[in-house]
């Protein structure tokens, strides 16, 4: 739209041509209005991606939960058998299980469990089989070891044992696509307390810090 302008005499007693004073309100009032419009935009896109991620996770839990009943049904030494079969050293089944190895054992053998172990193992085996069926994770053992940052010491074995499943599925699925988001969410101090002895952190060009191996410095 062409500025409206109306002559004003200069101090030499020409003219010169600028905005009216009605326009430039006008002009002002309607960036106002779309930054108004925008904020307003913002907020509901962030509404609805909250409402979504809600809903994902709901659905994601009542999955879960259908899974555990199938699981249920069989017996322990059956649930640990599967397991092993994937591939899972029994130190971390009992790790994640949060038992001993002892234990694990003694129900191997057919040996008592009680109600809360076996929904746990339940549990482990639901999240797992989302894991491989839903996200087309093979392996899943040797993915639940890896690191999710090179040189960082936390593994989807950690994200599970802190009891951030959430946060070990939205991974697993690339939901949370930036492995630094996954950490953060998972100990925001995890530059000091989890990098490797053969990494430093150190203060990037960007003023955030990161991480890279020692020999580099």
């Amino acid at each position: 739209m062409t500025a409206s302008v109306v002559p004003a005499l200069s101090s030499t007693g020409g003219k010169s041509f600028l905005p009216s004073i009605d326009e430039t309100s006008s002009t002002s009032k309607s960036v106002r209005e779309l930054n108004g419009d925008a904020a307003v935009i913002r907020a509901q896109a962030g509404d609805l991606h909250s409402t979504s991620t809600s809903l994902h996770h709901r659905t994601r839990d009542y999955a879960l939960s259908l899974s555990r009943n199938d699981w249920g049904r069989k017996s322990p030494a059956d649930l640990l058998a599967h397991l092993s079969e994937l591939g899972f050293a029994w130190r971390d089944i009992a790790r994640m299980v949060g038992v001993s190895v002892p234990a694990i054992q003694k129900w191997r053998r057919g040996e008592r469990i009680t109600g809360d172990n076996r929904a746990r193992l339940t549990q482990l085996l639901a999240v797992l089989q989302m894991v491989t069926d839903e996200y087309l994770i093979s392996d899943p053992a040797s993915w639940f070891e890896m690191p999710i940052v090179d040189g960082v010491a936390v593994t989807p074995i950690d994200l599970y044992v802190a009891g951030s499943v959430e946060l070990l599925l939205d991974w697993a699925s690339h939901h949370e696509v930036d492995s630094t988001v996954v950490l953060d969410k998972f100990d925001a101090d995890w530059r000091q307390t989890h990098v490797d002895d053969n990494f430093e952190t150190f203060v990037a060009e960007d003023g955030e810090l990161s991480i890279r191996p020692r020999h580099m410095s």
